[in-house]
């Protein structure tokens, strides 16, 4: 090989490694290419696969804390077995109150105009919750079933046939063979039949919960739609000494 040959194939070594080192970006102009692609990822996870939600109430203990001067439980809510299959009895699930839930709802959201853009920009991803009135419930029913209370022993009865309910510690007196109060302030309640595609659900704090049977007079009869669910709630992420899984406990099988 000459010494022209030699020379141009140095130059072209030197070219090709001249190219390669401008492709390399400084890190603080990759970083917003690494936000925006974190921020994408973190949207997909929040509107497809799940997200946490915070125990506002004590509406769910003791399998869900939320007391007042507590810290409340939070959980994480997963999506993906909607896509397949609704909710079941048993399940633990967060859903979207109808209207007639929402009457003592207040919205989270700050009246600045641009507070509040900011705060729907991050809820988006997840990082704030979202200005909806979200409640966690336990399905008792579902629909076609007809959800009432109580036989002689005091015991929610489903097509007849009375539940199995060991997660329920606190509920109203109940005085077998006496006249029992209604709900509220008492547990008879119904019968009520579940429309198809609806769900009837309860607290697991009986006489804390203000659940499908404060809202028996509304169009759905106190049940909740199916499409309002966001999801089902699987575990306990915080606080530390109450991390966990959430168990679905089928009610009906006993």
């Amino acid at each position: 090989m000459s010494g022209s040959d030699d020379e141009r194939a140095a130059g072209g070594r030197r070219g090709r490694r001249q190219k390669k080192a401008k492709k390399q970006r400084p890190f603080w102009q990759e970083l917003p290419i690494l936000i925006v692609i974190a921020g994408v990822i973190a949207a997909l996870m929040v509107s497809f696969v799940g997200r946490p939600y915070v125990i506002p109430s004590q509406s769910m203990e003791p399998t869900l804390h939320g007391c007042t001067g507590c810290t409340g439980d939070r959980i994480y809510v997963e999506k993906l077995s909607s896509y397949w299959s609704d909710p079941e009895p048993g399940d633990v699930v967060v859903f979207v109150g109808p209207p007639s839930w929402n009457t003592r709802y207040q919205s989270i959201r700050s009246e600045n105009t641009i507070v509040r853009g900011v705060q729907n920009f991050f809820s988006f991803f997840g990082l704030v919750p979202p200005d909806e009135n979200d409640l966690v419930k336990r399905v008792i029913a579902v629909g076609g079933q007809t959800v009432q209370c109580c036989d002689a022993e005091g015991r929610i009865l489903v097509d007849g046939k009375p539940l199995d309910e060991p997660y329920v510690q606190n509920d109203y007196k109940w005085v077998s063979g006496q006249q029992n109060a209604t709900y509220p302030g008492g547990r008879v309640f119904g019968p009520i039949k579940v429309p198809d595609g609806n769900l009837w659900v309860m607290g697991d704090n009986r006489n804390q919960s203000a659940d499908s049977r404060a809202h028996v007079g509304d169009e759905f009869q106190g049940t909740v739609p199916v499409d309002n669910v966001r999801g089902k709630a699987v575990f306990k992420i915080w606080p530390p000494n109450r991390i966990g899984p959430i168990k679905s406990q089928d009610p009906q099988t006993n």
